[in-house]
């Protein structure tokens, strides 16, 4: 499937990738390589995750406080959002 950002969500990735990187140096691809973990778990198993009210699924980040919600329209996968938790 194909995995497309929202806008949104990738200024909230940006954004958090520049805070974490203010709090400790390399933190930042830390926190990217999380991301792009869970972002890769999603494309392999879109359906694993349950659909919420509103027909989005979530998926929390192992360590840092973030999940990331989704939508699944045909063929992609639409991050809306890497929302703090």
């Amino acid at each position: 499937m194909i995995v497309e950002f929202l806008d949104e969500a990738r200024q909230e990735l940006i954004e958090a990738a520049l805070w974490y990187e203010g709090k400790e140096p390399g933190l930042d691809r830390r926190f990217r390589h999380e991301i792009a973990f869970v972002i890769d778990r999603i494309s392999e198993e879109p359906f694993l995750w349950h659909e919420r009210d509103g027909g989005y699924r979530r998926v929390n980040c192992p360590i840092f406080p973030y999940y990331l919600p989704f939508f699944i329209r045909g063929e992609k996968i639409i991050l809306a959002a890497v929302a703090h938790a």
